[in-house]
């Protein structure tokens, strides 16, 4: 009897597999054939970072000559945008057809996963529009003395490290301690100190975050496939530990602030101008106010944003740099140019370092800080010229990596060459062949705080130290699958010695 029921329930699910599996060949649209259970999540048989996962759709799908192209996470179909005016579309034009990104997030269990990354349709369009002057140039120069005090931290510890212990040195530990005390100053008025100690919490709890754990793996997948149903188990995606960490920390740092009278420009003094008036000090717009769920889940996001991005820029950077001597040397002339005319590394100087610019661009060409851009369709499309049409729900993917190695537009993809953000070649390139923080309405809100960020770091670095490679840097480099962000195998090292 058991054996006809369980043959009966694999001849079941055997036949919803493959129905799920002839999805894109019912709609006309070329695919890369699928393995269960992962679908198209390994590449021949091996787990690799996302960004790669996705370079490889692009390159296997964009010889078809098709728009789009399917591939299946698990048994979820998405579409693969591989035309440059889709892209547009996707991104701006038709933005109202693809206004979310189609992420969980449970406010009721979990309100910190709440934050503008991850929340959808007016929701997401209110808070954007209260938050987006937070960013703004005048509130980042005024940011920008904080950073650089910071950055002059970071100098000294790394100088007194190598001089008192050795010269090769592991950067992407030093970085994102460098990040997380920028964070801690700029997000929330906190002097973090992670430069002189490793093991501040804030650290730690970054670490958590993106490490992607196989229990993490399949709690993804359980959410993929059934988003209502995680919901109505209290499924959460931050780990409790860490929700309640950032929840208790803002409290704190309101309350102190709200009794002492305490003036910083930072976010969570202007976060808490919206919480409290509904509109910035020195503003007339009344945007509304803010919740405090909402302050602390934007204040993670930033950090979570600032944390790993910027820090990876930089990492990513240095390492380049260490690989070519000359191409370092002549960025470290044009901070200490501009450091020169403008009295000290402030931020006209930063305005003014137009190769280290061209430095850092080519970085985010090459390991580009949002690796993909994901998108859901929250109305029916029709693709133009075509009679395909994509079903309200279905998720869409821009493989951001893809197409900044793609040769069509960067000859020789692997070679580092900050020429090709020379101002003549940008005004030759192509639009949407470079999206390091994505486009249209949805690109990152605190990319240029990120940049800000990335540009102080590298600049102090080379103004004091001169990086090379070691025994222990790896060339080529391997990427780990088990970060959500893209980042080496065994560390960043490099020879790090002090300019006297």
């Amino acid at each position: 009897m058991w054996i006809y029921i369980l043959i009966g329930v694999f001849t079941l699910a055997n036949l919803y597999v493959r129905r799920k599996y002839s999805f894109w060949k019912r709609q006309g649209v070329p695919f890369i054939k699928p393995k269960f259970p992962f679908g198209n999540l390994l590449v021949n048989g091996k787990r690799v970072h996302t960004s790669q996962l996705t370079t490889h759709y692009y390159n296997e799908l964009k010889c078809k000559k098709c728009p789009i192209g399917g591939v299946f996470f698990f048994t979820t179909p998405f579409a693969v945008v591989l035309d440059r005016q889709l892209m547009r579309n996707v991104l701006i034009q038709d933005f109202q057809h693809f206004h979310d990104r189609g992420l969980y997030c449970n406010e009721k269990d979990d309100p910190i996963s709440c934050h503008l990354f991850n929340i959808e349709g007016s929701y997401w369009t209110n808070l954007r529009k209260k938050l987006s002057p937070t960013f703004s140039s005048g509130k980042l120069k005024l940011m920008c003395p904080m950073v650089v005090t910071v950055a002059e931290r970071f100098q000294e510890c790394l100088s007194k490290s190598i001089n008192q212990n050795r010269k090769d040195v592991e950067m992407k530990e030093w970085l994102n301690r460098f990040t997380i005390d920028v964070i801690g100053t700029c997000a929330f008025g906190l002097e973090c100190n992670s430069l002189t100690n490793p093991e501040e919490e804030f650290r730690k709890m970054g670490v958590r975050m993106f490490h992607v754990a196989n229990s993490r793996v399949i709690k993804f997948f359980f959410i993929s496939l059934f988003k209502s149903l995680a919901k109505r188990v209290h499924v959460k995606t931050v780990p409790t530990d860490v929700s309640e960490f950032f929840f208790k920390v803002i409290r704190r740092t309101i309350a102190f602030r709200q009794m002492n009278h305490v003036q910083r420009n930072d976010f969570i003094n202007l976060s808490m101008q919206l919480m409290l008036e509904g509109k910035l000090e020195g503003s007339d717009e009344d945007v509304g106010k803010i919740t405090l769920n909402e302050v602390v889940a934007q204040s993670f996001v930033f950090f979570l944003a600032g944390y790993e991005t910027s820090s990876t820029v930089m990492m990513f950077c240095l390492y380049e740099l260490s690989l070519q001597g000359d191409i370092q040397q002549r960025a470290r002339e044009n901070v200490l140019a501009a450091v020169a005319r403008h009295g000290g590394l402030n931020y006209d100087a930063l305005m003014d370092m137009s190769y280290l610019d061209q430095c850092i661009n080519e970085t985010m060409r090459k390991y580009p800080p949002a690796g993909n851009l994901g998108r859901c369709v929250t109305k029916d499309y029709k693709v133009p010229n075509s009679d395909l049409i994509l079903k309200k729900g279905l998720n869409v993917v821009i493989p951001v990596h893809g197409i900044h190695h793609d040769e069509e537009y960067y000859p020789d993809p692997e070679r580092f060459d900050p020429e090709r953000f020379s101002a003549e070649e940008i005004a030759k390139r192509l639009p949407f062949t470079f999206m390091p923080f994505g486009e249209g309405p949805r690109n990152c809100i605190a990319a240029r705080f990120g940049m800000l960020m990335a540009k102080v770091g590298v600049a102090a670095m080379l103004m004091r130290f001169k990086f090379s490679k070691c025994s222990k840097t790896a060339v080529p480099l391997i990427i780990s699958p088990k970060h959500a962000s893209m980042s080496p195998e065994g560390g960043m090292w490099l020879k790090v010695e002090e300019i006297k």
